[in-house]
């Protein structure tokens, strides 16, 4: 089989936990070259995402790293070892690569966390709003390129039903809910959307209200599979995402969300009446910039 040339982020991130377990074995490429009997450039190779390993092989590495837990080896086994294909691979044609990583990654996300501070998350998005933001956005699209990007951005959406959805928890700012995108029945049915979607009982919505702290400026979502070492952040960006997957950037982001959720407001509640709320909360909040739009 010859060497990937455009390997997929989960292919680069094997690689890398590769790397990370030979460094903390404390084994050069060479070394790790000859516990495994391979040759020094397929390891390299193999931590550069561009061709995989042998499980056994991968067994033998392991077993050389003290205080290396099995489920981690066993997930990063599994991890190397999927073919990578899903729904996403029809679209490989349509939409950017970063996009397909995206959704391979919350195909096996267990959790899920987000933060947005100007949008409503893609995953809550009606198709009409996300048809307006693309249709605005800052990339000028063929109305074919426009059409598949929001038909995979809807499809993408199905991972918060059905069994085995993660548990999603999402924090938007409250200046997402007023951006009316010059159509106030776009913006009506997207927070009544909003609001259907947080009744799920997997999924956890929160307002960060204009009243709170600085916001943090950047969207990001942590993508969480069943090894949380495993996981990894998506950094939002108009040119191109950033996809981290470093135990400091884990734990930074981890804290961030950490502190947001803090400073939001409760979580929506739809089983709550109106009158019923003691205090101010997300539901309240997004009722009171949707009753105008009604």
């Amino acid at each position: 089989m010859g060497l990937r040339a455009n390997p997929t982020y989960r292919q680069r991130r094997f690689g890398a936990e590769v790397r990370r377990l030979r460094e903390r074995a404390g084994l050069t490429v060479s070394e790790a070259a000859d516990v495994m009997g391979m040759r020094q450039s397929h390891v390299s190779n193999v931590e550069a995402g561009r061709t995989s390993l042998a499980p056994a092989r991968l067994r033998e590495l392991a077993q050389t790293a003290s205080g290396t837990r099995s489920t981690y080896v066993e997930a990063l086994i599994d991890l190397g070892q999927r073919s990578g294909k899903g729904w996403w691979s029809t679209y490989r044609s349509a939409v950017r690569p970063s996009l397909l990583d995206l959704a391979e990654l919350e195909s096996g996300a267990g959790r899920l966390l987000g933060y947005e501070p100007m949008f409503i998350p893609g995953l809550l998005q009606t198709r009409e709003y996300a048809a307006a933001i693309h249709h605005g956005g800052y990339a000028r699209e063929a109305r074919r390129e426009r059409d598949r990007a929001i038909e995979f951005r809807m499809r993408r959406q199905q991972v918060l039903h059905g069994n085995g959805a993660p548990q999603t928890h999402l924090i938007v700012h409250e200046a997402a809910l007023h951006v009316s995108l010059g159509q106030r029945h776009v913006m009506r049915n997207q927070l009544i959307q909003l609001i259907e979607i947080a009744r799920l009982p997997h999924v956890t919505v929160q307002v960060l209200p204009f009243a709170g702290p600085v916001p943090f400026g950047t969207s990001f979502t942590v993508l969480e599979p069943q090894v949380e070492e495993l996981g990894t952040v998506v950094v939002s960006h108009v040119e191109k995402s950033l996809y981290l997957g470093d135990p400091d950037a884990l734990a930074r982001y981890h804290a961030t969300f950490a502190r947001l959720s803090e400073v939001a407001l409760p979580p929506v509640d739809a089983a709550v009446l109106p009158e019923s709320h003691a205090v101010k909360d997300s539901l309240g909040i997004i009722q009171r910039v949707l009753y105008p739009l009604l």
